[in-house]
């Protein structure tokens, strides 16, 4: 039976490491400043940066939600970024996905200062992150978080075989640049790949990832005994339950470390965005970290 990855308490290490140095932060008079940007009226949305807002409070980050109707215009939102980018108070910014069709989402991420650029979506820290450049740039918070987790678990991935199974932004494609970065061998999966080639590279994966929103489509009879499971997908089945995109009672006896459903990376994305939020403000105020300040 495969041991739980606990993303609740690597998380609470995590989150406990940054209000450590938000106190040092705040000896030298530097409040890290959180901007979100929602626009509409989405619930789950809503639920995530309320999160995020209380998440915020607890470790000395100052957060802010600015809302906009469901009907506000992307003039509109460009124009609060372009505010947001020039306070010196606000060290992150993000706008909170999904946003309204009449919003181009790409125009907005591409607003944004990439020094300010808290989930790692601009064009120039993708950039970074793909050419694997040195220094220090924002990187998606999901796949970090899930670096994080598998170095805390003594999880080494170079010279491993790594499958990510989606290939979004938010996701599959910064993980398999951070992975490959680590000296992991990467295969990224998405729909279009032939089900025959999907079954054969799962099979002899070491590491799997799995970030599609289709429940239940990783099952333990796919998997390479051994292998480490982590499961990025959280669906909520009509029942009310919530589920990940791997079928977790399947795919437990096999795995030798696996990430419950929830419980697991879910809680690993806010911490990684406030870890993120502080090195901002660092930066942007010129002040050096202690390496690795965020150890855990």
């Amino acid at each position: 039976m495969g041991k739980l990855i606990d993303g609740k308490q690597i998380a609470k290490d995590l989150r406990a490491a940054v209000a450590r140095q938000t106190e040092k932060l705040a000896t030298q008079g530097i409040t890290p400043g959180l901007a979100v940007i929602l626009v509409g009226d989405d619930p789950a949305s809503e639920i995530y940066v309320r999160n995020k807002e209380r998440a915020a409070g607890k470790v000395g980050v100052n957060a802010q939600t600015i809302k906009y109707p469901t009907d506000a215009s992307e003039a509109e939102v460009l124009a609060k970024i372009a505010e947001l980018n020039a306070d010196d108070s606000v060290d992150a910014i993000l706008v909170q996905s999904p946003v309204p069709s009449q919003i181009d989402e790409h125009k907005v991420q591409e607003a944004i200062d990439p020094r300010k650029d808290v989930d790692g979506f601009h064009p120039e820290n993708i950039g970074r992150l793909y050419a694997n450049r040195e220094g220090y740039y924002p990187v998606a918070n999901t796949p970090r978080g899930i670096m994080t987790m598998l170095q805390h678990e003594g999880v080494d991935v170079a010279g491993k075989h790594v499958v990510v199974i989606g290939r979004s932004i938010l996701v599959g494609r910064p993980m398999a640049a951070l992975l490959q970065g680590a000296n992991a061998t990467v295969s990224l999966l998405h729909r279009y790949t032939p089900a025959s080639l999907t079954e054969l590279l799962v099979s002899e994966a070491d590491i799997v990832i799995v970030a599609t929103g289709v429940p239940g489509l990783i099952k333990g009879s796919e998997l390479k005994a051994g292998a480490v499971v982590i499961d990025v997908g959280i669906n909520r089945l009509e029942d009310g339950s919530l589920v990940g995109d791997v079928d977790f009672e399947s795919a437990e006896p096999v795995a030798s470390l696996i990430t419950p459903v929830p419980g697991g990376v879910g809680p690993m994305t806010i911490a990684t965005l406030l870890q993120t939020t502080v090195e901002l403000a660092a930066q942007h105020h010129g002040v050096a970290l202690e390496d690795p300040w965020q150890t855990i």
